[in-house]
């Protein structure tokens, strides 16, 4: 028996653990192993996830699946310095590579000083191989890109900070 997770159920599962004080929570299946183990005291939270060896997969998230830049993240990052409480933090919905551009030769998303829109992409994300696309949930003036092209960052990471208008 194969058990599938989708990307809704995934993130309810840990919208859940994230609002609850469980601090180590393990699912595994025939094919696969979820583990999330928190530490309340600190903040260094983990999600690991790995595959059984087994010629079944489980499917996490749907090839292309366009994911929302969080401006509330359910569990608060640590305090970045330098926050202004003007300003939206686009946080990461999970963890994954930061990419600012669509490819290594196109030009980024966004910039210092861009003006957005509301649904426009404004970066990338890459988790299990597969490319997901935040789009901002606000217009308004990207102020500051906080992570560096290529790195990995954690859910409630704060990637880049945008003035709304």
């Amino acid at each position: 028996m194969t058990m599938n997770l989708d990307h809704e159920e995934l993130h309810r599962l840990l919208a859940t653990l994230a609002e609850s004080d469980i601090q180590e929570f393990r699912l595994e299946g025939e094919d696969f192993c979820l583990e999330v183990k928190r530490n309340l005291g600190t903040s260094s939270d983990s999600i690991t996830s790995q595959k059984k060896t087994s010629s079944d997969e489980i499917d996490l998230l749907p090839p292309q699946r366009k994911i929302e830049a969080s401006t509330a993240p359910s569990t608060p990052p640590p305090s970045v310095p330098g926050s202004r409480s003007d300003l939206v933090e686009v946080t990461a919905p999970m963890v994954g590579t930061f990419y600012r551009a669509p490819g290594p030769e196109e030009p980024p998303f966004v910039e210092i000083g861009s003006k957005i829109s509301i649904g426009q992409a404004v970066c990338i994300l890459e988790a299990m191989k597969l490319m997901n696309e935040l789009e901002s949930e606000v217009s308004g003036e990207v102020i500051e890109i906080l992570v560096e092209n290529g790195t990995p960052v954690e859910f409630g990471q704060v990637l880049m900070r945008l003035k709304p208008v």
